[in-house]
Protein backbone atom coordinates (compact mmCIF):
# COMPACT_ATOMS: atom_id res chain seq x y z
CA UNK A 1 0.00 0.00 0.00
CA UNK A 2 2.58 2.07 -0.66
CA UNK A 3 1.96 5.31 -2.92
CA UNK A 4 5.30 6.98 -2.71
CA UNK A 5 6.88 6.99 -6.13
CA UNK A 6 10.42 6.26 -5.91
CA UNK A 7 12.99 8.65 -7.54
CA UNK A 8 15.44 7.01 -10.20
CA UNK A 9 18.76 7.99 -11.40
CA UNK A 10 21.81 8.87 -9.58
CA UNK A 11 21.31 9.21 -5.52
CA UNK A 12 23.60 11.97 -4.30
CA UNK A 13 26.26 10.83 -2.23
CA UNK A 14 27.44 12.43 1.04
CA UNK A 15 29.56 10.11 2.66
CA UNK A 16 32.19 7.22 1.45
CA UNK A 17 30.08 4.23 2.87
CA UNK A 18 26.23 4.25 1.29
CA UNK A 19 25.53 2.88 4.26
CA UNK A 20 25.87 5.76 5.99
CA UNK A 21 23.80 7.50 3.32
CA UNK A 22 20.81 5.33 3.84
CA UNK A 23 21.43 6.05 7.62
CA UNK A 24 21.13 9.74 6.83
CA UNK A 25 18.06 9.32 4.56
CA UNK A 26 16.03 7.45 7.58
CA UNK A 27 17.35 9.77 9.80
CA UNK A 28 16.16 12.68 7.83
CA UNK A 29 13.01 10.90 6.84
CA UNK A 30 12.25 10.45 10.92
CA UNK A 31 13.19 13.88 11.47
CA UNK A 32 10.46 14.86 9.12
CA UNK A 33 7.75 13.07 10.40
CA UNK A 34 8.45 13.73 14.15
CA UNK A 35 8.25 17.33 13.27
CA UNK A 36 5.18 16.90 10.87
CA UNK A 37 3.43 15.03 14.13
CA UNK A 38 4.50 17.24 17.06
CA UNK A 39 3.14 20.78 14.97
CA UNK A 40 -0.38 18.29 14.96
CA UNK A 41 -0.60 17.11 18.45
CA UNK A 42 0.29 20.83 19.86
CA UNK A 43 -2.34 22.01 17.33
CA UNK A 44 -4.86 19.54 19.02
CA UNK A 45 -3.96 20.11 22.29
CA UNK A 46 -4.55 24.03 22.06
CA UNK A 47 -7.79 23.20 19.99
CA UNK A 48 -8.80 20.64 22.77
CA UNK A 49 -7.52 23.03 25.73
CA UNK A 50 -9.46 26.46 23.82
CA UNK A 51 -12.93 24.75 23.50
CA UNK A 52 -13.20 22.06 26.16
CA UNK A 53 -13.12 19.45 24.23
CA UNK A 54 -10.72 17.42 26.82
CA UNK A 55 -8.03 17.47 29.41
CA UNK A 56 -4.66 15.75 29.31
CA UNK A 57 -5.99 12.78 32.22
CA UNK A 58 -8.30 11.59 29.11
CA UNK A 59 -5.51 11.03 26.97
CA UNK A 60 -4.29 8.75 29.44
CA UNK A 61 -6.84 6.64 30.10
CA UNK A 62 -8.57 6.54 26.77
CA UNK A 63 -9.41 2.72 25.29
CA UNK A 64 -8.56 2.32 21.82
CA UNK A 65 -11.57 -0.15 19.54
CA UNK A 66 -10.29 -2.61 17.59
CA UNK A 67 -11.37 -0.73 14.70
CA UNK A 68 -8.92 2.44 16.63
CA UNK A 69 -6.41 0.18 16.56
CA UNK A 70 -6.30 -1.34 13.31
CA UNK A 71 -6.38 2.08 11.82
CA UNK A 72 -3.21 2.90 14.34
CA UNK A 73 -1.19 0.07 13.07
CA UNK A 74 -2.04 0.28 9.19
CA UNK A 75 -0.77 4.19 9.80
CA UNK A 76 2.26 2.29 11.67
CA UNK A 77 2.98 0.06 8.85
CA UNK A 78 3.13 2.96 6.45
CA UNK A 79 5.36 5.36 8.38
CA UNK A 80 7.61 2.48 8.74
CA UNK A 81 7.45 2.07 5.04
CA UNK A 82 8.35 5.64 4.30
CA UNK A 83 11.33 5.36 6.87
CA UNK A 84 12.61 2.47 5.57
CA UNK A 85 12.00 3.43 1.56
CA UNK A 86 15.73 3.77 1.26
CA UNK A 87 16.38 0.41 1.75
CA UNK A 88 13.68 -0.87 -0.13
CA UNK A 89 15.10 1.36 -3.26
CA UNK A 90 18.31 -1.16 -2.93
CA UNK A 91 16.04 -3.97 -2.70
CA UNK A 92 14.05 -3.12 -6.06
CA UNK A 93 17.70 -2.32 -7.53
CA UNK A 94 19.24 -6.09 -6.37
CA UNK A 95 16.11 -8.24 -7.22
CA UNK A 96 15.39 -6.27 -10.32
CA UNK A 97 18.60 -5.03 -11.96
CA UNK A 98 17.37 -4.60 -15.78
CA UNK A 99 14.61 -1.81 -15.00
CA UNK A 100 16.10 1.48 -15.58
CA UNK A 101 14.42 4.64 -14.21
CA UNK A 102 13.63 7.34 -17.51
CA UNK A 103 16.65 9.61 -16.29
CA UNK A 104 19.07 6.39 -17.28
CA UNK A 105 17.18 5.40 -20.48
CA UNK A 106 17.60 9.19 -21.66
CA UNK A 107 21.14 9.28 -21.11
CA UNK A 108 21.63 5.70 -22.93
CA UNK A 109 19.51 7.21 -26.02
CA UNK A 110 21.78 10.67 -26.38
CA UNK A 111 25.27 8.41 -26.38
CA UNK A 112 23.75 6.30 -29.46
CA UNK A 113 23.35 9.34 -31.51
Amino acid sequence: MNSHRTPKGIKPRYFADPATDKLLQMVITLAGELSVTRDRLDLVERLATKTGAFDRAAIETLKLTEADQAEREAARADFVARVLRVLDQDLEEITNPGARGFEELVEELGRKD
